[in-house]
């Protein structure tokens, strides 16, 4: 099954997703001339005549410091960037792990996004971290969460499906289910049961309490219990 975003305004991408029972891939079209960068090693394929750069942050201001604080945030040092030739081409992106990917267009907003799952976005997009101090480090999830603004696409994937869930006032999510929410919201950090005991007993622990007006996306799968699960049943390296 294939889903196709389409709009009317040039500077959008046009990005179509192939959903098979194992994983989701973007094929994407770049117009002539129009840049693309996406994380690095998430490519699957490309046309021959498309320009392929790469660099540790955003094209116009690469640095090693930015390169190492997206380390921390689960995301790759390098950056690859694309464009497209006179003729245009096209660009396959995947993922490490099986799940689904979604485009937002950004106009000015901020989209949080959690680390490890930001894949690519148009030039005009600018990514950076945020730190979340001690809420995460209780939470166990990761460390850092990844910021995006500005005026373009951006795609971002999932452990297994994703959802997209309105928030009008409040809303409660498994911190290891949260992919994306928009800035608009604010969060606190709570436990999932009436009491402590039942929060741990329960298996949910702690969530996130979102509080006002806005989106929050959510995977079906949580990587962290997925690698609990699998860990212990690898073998180890000789």
């Amino acid at each position: 099954m294939e889903i196709t975003n389409s709009t009317s305004n040039s500077a959008e991408l046009q990005v179509a997703f192939r959903l098979n029972p194992g994983a989701t891939a973007a094929e994407i079209t770049l117009k002539p001339h129009q840049k693309l960068t996406a994380e690095g090693g998430s490519m699957i394929a490309m046309s021959p005549n498309i320009s392929l750069t790469t660099s540790t942050h955003t094209k116009k201001s690469g640095g090693l410091i930015k390169g190492l604080k997206r380390m921390f945030s689960g995301e790759n040092f390098f950056l690859n960037h694309y464009t497209g030739s006179e003729q245009g081409g096209t660009v396959w992106l995947g993922t490490a792990l099986s799940g689904d990917m979604i485009s937002k267009e950004l106009r000015g907003e901020t989209l949080v996004i959690q680390g490890g799952s930001y894949v690519a976005s148009t030039e005009n997009i600018e990514i950076d971290l945020s730190w979340q101090g001690f809420k995460n480090l209780v939470s166990k999830e990761g460390l850092f969460w990844i910021k995006a603004k500005g005026n373009g696409t951006i795609i971002f994937n999932s452990f297994g499906a994703i959802y997209p869930i309105q928030v009008n006032g409040e809303y409660i999510v498994d911190t290891g289910h949260i992919v994306a929410f928009e800035e608009s919201l604010n969060f606190k950090l709570s436990k999932a049961g009436k009491s402590w005991l039942s929060s741990i007993l329960g298996g949910e622990g702690l969530v996130c309490k979102f509080h006002g007006t806005g989106t929050v996306w959510v995977q079906s799968h949580n990587a962290g219990s997925f690698g609990s699960i699998v860990g212990p049943k690898l073998k180890p390296r000789k």
